[in-house]
């Protein structure tokens, strides 16, 4: 008997001896000492083979736990399975807050670090830059902590990790005193913006944009601190409707898409939202894709956009979701994408019924060429030579992975490929 997993978008799929939920960390120690291969699955919203196995995934959304706040209310510690909703709420009523987050927040707390997720901020890091430490099971069912002083090698690599050296059951990471934003969301002409991006950049705490490929106009949005007020009304999901229904036709007649992209622009498009932090940072995204999303050199950003934008309008391709383009601080994490300087992140989307093999291969090159690197969770094609290339570290995250899990149970295929 097996049973079959697969991840959000429908993409990813595995036949597995077993799902495990486990309730306590006793038994998720005593499943992983006896299995031959284990991954870690979240909300499945990795788009790349991440989470496969083909002998046990383990899901801790069901693991017991709680919120621990520092005395000192600069850190928490957080079961590792919790969603990124849960958790932020929870730091609400605590009168906390992440520092930042990305657009949506269905996905793990350990997920979410494990592959360098982020939200934009030009002085903002990932998720990944707020761990601080982490309770780990081993490959053999043994726990460890780790952190910036306790085996400070195995803390570097746990921080993106990519979930190689073990299952994280408990996270400790930065948090702040709870914050409110206000949100304005606005139609503004692509020249226009790309023009001014730098300057919002310095005006605005958050600025992202959405561009569909066959217009001429973007989305902005922006984010800033705002007084105390309450969450906003829950949305009614109209547009999204909208959206659904273009994209429907494009899966039957493709041609149609870059003039279906023009009308959905043509009219007025103006939002204005004012909340707590975490209600009005994530949006609802019920309409399944396929992602792959490149973090490039901030100054080569808007070029390689317009770049990638010029090629789809000369081809006429259909590529019907819009591009995200969002700025993302440095850091100093080994593998993370953002560890050479501060980054533009350009997310390509399609429809999860419309092709997207062909279309993100092309796309990747480019990408490729203007010396960017993806994010480990969206697509990419990057081999072991690549990452060696990319990564300079590479060699030394894979000594410690030797050293906690010298069998190789957390590897599965893909990453046996790059970093086994």
């Amino acid at each position: 008997m097996t049973q079959r997993w697969a991840n959000w978008s429908g993409s990813v799929a595995a036949e597995v001896r077993a799902v495990l939920y486990p309730h306590d960390e006793t038994s998720l120690a005593g499943a992983v000492a006896r299995a031959r291969q284990v991954r870690a699955t979240g909300a499945g919203h990795s788009f790349m083979p991440l989470c496969q196995s083909d002998d046990l995934i383990v899901s801790l959304e069901h693991m017991a736990g709680e919120l621990r706040v520092a005395a000192d209310r600069t850190t928490a510690r957080v079961p590792a399975g919790w969603s990124l909703k849960r958790l932020t709420a929870s730091l609400w009523e605590q009168g906390l807050a992440l520092a930042n987050q990305g657009d949506v927040n269905p996905q793990s707390v350990a997920g979410s670090m494990a592959t360098g997720t982020h939200g934009t901020g030009a002085t903002l890091g990932s998720l990944s830059t707020f761990a601080r430490g982490f309770r780990l099971v081993l490959a053999d069912g043994s726990t460890c902590w780790c952190d910036a002083d306790t085996d400070p090698e195995l803390w570097q690599a746990q921080r993106l990790s990519l979930g190689l050296f073990g299952i994280a059951t408990e996270i400790e990471l930065a948090v702040v005193p709870a914050f409110h934003l206000s949100e304005r969301i606005e139609k503004r002409p692509w020249a226009e913006v790309r023009e001014q991006f730098e300057s919002l950049c310095g005006q605005h705490r958050h600025v992202e944009f959405f561009l569909f490929p066959h217009g001429d106009d973007v989305i902005l949005k922006t984010l800033d601190e705002t007084d105390a007020c309450e969450p906003p009304p829950a949305s009614k999901g109209d547009s999204e409707a909208r959206f659904r229904r273009m994209l429907d036709i494009g899966v039957t007649l493709p041609f149609t898409v870059p003039m279906l992209q023009r009308r959905m622009m043509s009219g007025p498009m103006k939002g204005r939202r004012r909340g707590p932090a975490h209600a009005i940072f994530p949006s609802d995204r019920a309409v399944r894709f396929e992602e792959m999303e490149y973090e490039l050199p901030r100054t080569a950003g808007l070029e390689t956009l317009d770049e990638v934008v010029r090629w789809i309008r000369r081809k006429r391709l259909p590529v019907a979701f819009p591009f995200e383009y969002r700025v993302v601080a440095p850091d100093d994490i080994w593998i993370s994408p953002m560890n050479a300087g501060p980054v533009a992140s350009i997310s390509m989307h399609q429809y999860a019924r419309m092709p997207w093999r062909a279309l993100f291969a092309e796309a990747e090159a480019i990408f490729r060429a203007a010396a960017g690197r993806p994010h480990w969770a969206k697509r990419h094609t990057l081999t072991r030579e690549d990452v060696d290339s990319l990564y300079p570290q590479a060699e030394r995250f894979r000594a410690v992975r030797r050293r906690v899990d010298p069998a190789g149970k957390f590897l599965n295929g893909h990453l046996r490929e790059l970093f086994g």
